[in-house]
């Protein structure tokens, strides 16, 4: 045995440093072992091109919890968010184009260029989001009950969520379609401009392989009002130097209190005796001891890689093997000579066309056409882009007169009907570069060098099952109560001292770290 600790994580990423911090506060001999040769998971800079700070996966941050941030004083250890103003930009190929952010007067003005009657819908429309999510955010930080043997905490819980509903009284019915329906007829509804409906729904398909016209789809629309920017609600921004930021700023708490961190450590087993942890096993034969482990990863490499299946109840293996990982995702990040010239708002000194996300969709039957290829296993003739630029608003992550641009793509299926990702990597990434060149004809000549993750490469650096981003799809049967399975919500696993502190546990995706809060809580009890 290498080492003796109170508690191992396993993986650095943002949730897997958060608990090593919280447990290191409660005095915690902590270790913890990230298998690549820097902390973050996919919240990390890299210098992928030469003078640029790639956030090579993870790419804007409003949902990081401010608590998280005070608690462990991450601004003291360099972490700094950029606002964004305006939140984004979508430019139309008729010449036209839409600016929303925190601006309401602004989103008026922009909306109204296109329909004035969902000008004046827009701000009941955002009125009823958030009042969805203030009865959503206090679950966050819950750890949800256990349905097969709730006790009277549990129950007491779900009495609490039901009176949290019923007190929306009329308007508890279209909290729970935004929670649980599909995101098209809420759009539908509300706005008549195909413009403005196009713009929202990408954020209702972020990371999911599915159209919004199916349900489960309305749930990720409360989250742009969710979040927060130094105090101010619903404003998402960019930490300052890339993501990595963010990780290397915890990284920095969690050394000060005391964790040990490793670098290229692969933990290749998890150590079982009588069916309780014992410890964990790398790579190279070295193996630690620990009272409790917490898992950074998903179900499926901690349970059916790391553990022997015999070692868990089959009922509880059946429903690991149930967890949907569908994903059609792909980033690209791209070194520019020159910021884009949208044809639609032009210039290519900073402006506000560059600052927020761009959107390149013209319409909903746009994204449906474009998932209806994927379905079937195909690459999306025409593409879902959402570009960001951090470079416009950040000048540290590309050196002078140089621009950095991140591409979230939708729809690229980790499934091909037809060859492999190695035959069409390239190929797809030509066919998002010629069509946004349709939008900013400068693009492609002011290419310097690129990087395409496909959901395969996802997969591969950073151990994320079938390129989801999410750990595991974010479906109504797979969040709250049910993540990652029903009965083990509690961050526990059949294992005695084995937990999941990672997004494969409630409250799920996305750069949060209260995945990791919540079960550094639940390993410190009966400690």
């Amino acid at each position: 045995m290498a080492g003796t600790y109170d508690a191992i994580v396993i993986g650095g990423g943002h949730n897997g440093l958060v608990t090593a911090c919280y447990l290191a506060k409660a005095k915690w001999k902590v270790l913890v072992l990230e298998r690549r040769y820097v902390v973050g998971g996919a919240c990390v800079t890299e210098e992928t091109f030469p003078g640029f700070k790639v956030s090579t996966a993870a790419y804007v941050n409003s949902l990081f919890r401010p608590e998280i941030t005070r608690d462990l004083r991450l601004k003291d250890y360099g972490f700094e968010c950029l606002e964004r103003n305006p939140s984004s930009f979508s430019p139309f190929l008729d010449g036209r184009h839409l600016f929303l952010g925190p601006d309401s007067q602004m989103n008026l003005r922009e909306i109204a260029k296109f329909s004035k009657k969902d000008a004046a819908n827009y701000p009941k429309y955002e009125k009823m989001l958030e009042h969805v999510a203030a009865a959503i955010e206090p679950t966050l930080p819950m750890t949800p009950p256990n349905l097969l043997h709730p006790g009277l905490g549990g129950a007491w819980k779900l009495f609490g969520l039901g009176r949290t509903f019923q007190k929306m009284g009329p308007a508890m019915a279209e909290a729970v379609e935004v929670l649980t329906g599909a995101a098209r007829p809420i759009l539908d509804r509300w706005f008549e401009s195909q413009e403005l409906k196009a713009t929202i729904a990408t954020d209702a398909i972020i990371g999911a392989f599915a159209s919004p016209s199916m349900p489960g789809t309305a749930y990720v629309l409360f989250h742009h009002v969710m979040g927060e920017t130094n105090g101010k609600k619903g404003v998402w921004s960019y930490v300052k130097g890339g993501m990595g930021g963010l990780t290397q700023a915890l990284a920095r708490a969690a050394k000060d209190l005391g964790v040990e961190i490793r670098c290229e450590a692969e933990v290749s087993k998890i150590l079982v005796e009588g069916g309780v942890v014992k410890g964990v096993g790398l790579a190279n034969g070295d193996e630690f001891q620990a009272k409790k482990v917490a898992s950074n990863l998903d179900p499926h490499l901690t349970f059916q890689k790391l553990l022997d299946p015999k070692l868990l109840p089959p009922d509880f293996n059946d429903a690991v093997g149930r967890i949907s990982y569908d994903s059609a995702s792909l980033k690209i990040n791209v070194a520019l000579s020159e910021l884009p010239n949208f044809s639609a708002c032009s210039g290519t000194e900073v402006g506000p066309q560059h600052r927020g996300t761009v959107h390149l969709v013209p319409d909903l039957d746009f994204i449906e056409r474009a998932y209806d290829d994927a379905k079937y296993g195909m690459p999306s003739k025409d593409p879902i882009l959402e570009c960001t630029i951090p470079s416009a608003v950040d000048p540290t992550v590309a050196p002078p007169g140089k621009h950095l641009m991140s591409m979230f793509i939708q729809y690229a299926p980790y499934k091909l009907k037809e060859g492999t990702w190695d035959d069409w990597r390239d190929k797809f990434a030509d066919r998002c570069f010629d069509f946004l060149n349709q939008y900013a004809p400068n693009f492609k000549k002011s290419v310097i060098a690129r990087q395409v993750l496909s959901p395969v490469d996802l997969e591969k650096t950073f151990g994320l099952t079938g390129g989801n981003i999410f750990q595991g799809a974010m479906n109504l049967n797979q969040l709250f109560m049910f993540r990652p399975v029903v009965g083990f919500a509690d961050y526990r696993t059949p294992i005695k001292g084995l937990y999941l502190c990672g997004a494969a546990a409630h409250p799920g995706g996305g750069v949060m770290g209260i995945c990791g809060m919540n079960a550094a809580r639940e390993m410190q009890k009966r400690w």
